[in-house]
């Protein structure tokens, strides 16, 4: 795994997407393109997607806000992180345009992001 892991995008995952969007737009200005009915892309500097905003259902995996780290083998950073007590929460999936992602939670039960290739 990479030790240079930086956060490199947030996901926020939430019952009322719907009321997230405009929240946050109206509490921080950001831009908002609806991708899909339920997942909402947010725009950071010159407007680059920095996060997604989701509607969460009754099989998410998690809700409330979930930092990704960038990582060289997201196979292996799983692994790491369940061989030091995380918990699998969201098995490695390919996203469009992004590569893989997982989510673990850490011993406290927060869920964390992995994004690699």
């Amino acid at each position: 795994m990479s030790s240079n892991a930086v956060p490199t995008w947030f996901d926020i995952s939430t019952p009322d997407a719907a009321r997230a969007r405009r929240f946050y737009a109206e509490m921080f200005g950001w831009p908002m393109d609806a991708v899909q009915e339920d997942y909402t892309l947010v725009g950071g500097v010159e407007g680059a997607p920095v996060a997604g905003i989701g509607q969460a259902g009754p099989h998410s995996p998690y809700t409330g806000i979930v930092v990704y780290f960038q990582v060289d083998d997201l196979d292996a950073a799983l692994a790491q992180a369940e061989q030091l007590g995380g918990g699998r929460r969201l098995d490695p999936q390919s996203v469009p345009g992004m590569g893989r992602m997982a989510v673990f939670t850490d011993p406290d039960g927060n869920p964390v992001g992995l994004l690699g290739p």
